[in-house]
């Protein structure tokens, strides 16, 4: 006689609706960003005012002013989604700032396509945690420190001679993210890179990374950049 199976079946994950993720991303903006609320209204509601004005004001018929309507909805929907994902990216590299691997985060889930680089530093200082990233790109290398302005400097100085052993012609720029007030904050990071002046083409750009290739190193001490998809915010007292 064959036996049952009463092993218990592993119950599925449900998953999370779009709407239900939107919220969540919502609530954790809201408490790092108090005017997100304010700002978001006038994103949706701006362009359905434009909608209606022109439905109103412009011939063309019951027809016309329903899709003049439609489209200033549809124009406040795409701007609340844009405006929410920036501001909640935002939010979140605020709650790593600080942190040790903060800028490894950055370098993994923010440059954009005309720059690379790994989440992993060149150069740590055991004891402080202060680290040096290296990516390359159009601009050039670009060494993104992570620590105070006056700790950072000597390593800088350090892994920009290396680059410059290897690379004498090529423009070397210095990113500090840190305490100082002239410091870049971790979230404009992307928009610092994006404003340095490309000075090298693609192929060059493959070259100058085979000849980086050499100075690898395998720094410890520090862990690898936080995920700020990942980072959960504080629940409220």
């Amino acid at each position: 006689m064959a036996k049952s199976d009463d092993t218990p079946k592993p119950k599925k994950v449900k998953k999370q609706g779009r709407i239900s993720q939107m919220w969540q991303v919502f609530q954790m903006t809201r408490r790092y960003d108090k005017n997100i609320t304010l700002i978001l209204l006038l994103c949706l509601l701006l362009p359905l005012l434009g909608g209606i004005s022109l439905a109103v004001f412009l011939p063309g018929g019951i027809l016309g002013g329903i899709l003049w309507v439609v489209s200033g909805i549809m124009v406040g929907i795409l701007l609340v989604l844009i405006v929410l994902g920036r501001r909640a990216e935002r939010a979140a590299y605020q709650q790593i700032e600080g942190e040790p691997g903060a800028v490894g985060a950055v370098v993994k889930n923010a440059l954009r396509r005309t720059w690379r680089g790994s989440e992993m530093p060149v150069a740590v200082n055991p004891r402080t945690k202060d680290a040096v990233y290296r990516v390359t790109g159009r601009g050039g290398v670009v060494l993104i420190a992570e620590g105070p302005k006056d700790r950072v400097q000597r390593m800088l100085t350090e892994e920009e001679r290396k680059v410059k052993r290897v690379l004498p012609a090529v423009a070397v720029t210095h990113i500090i993210v840190g305490p100082d007030e002239d410091s870049v904050p971790l979230w404009k990071v992307s928009r610092a890179l994006l404003k340095i002046k490309p000075t090298l083409t693609r192929q060059e750009v493959q070259a100058v990374g085979n000849r980086l290739s050499s100075l690898q190193s395998n720094p410890i001490g520090i862990p690898k950049g936080v995920d700020p998809t990942r980072v959960r915010a504080p629940r409220p007292r």
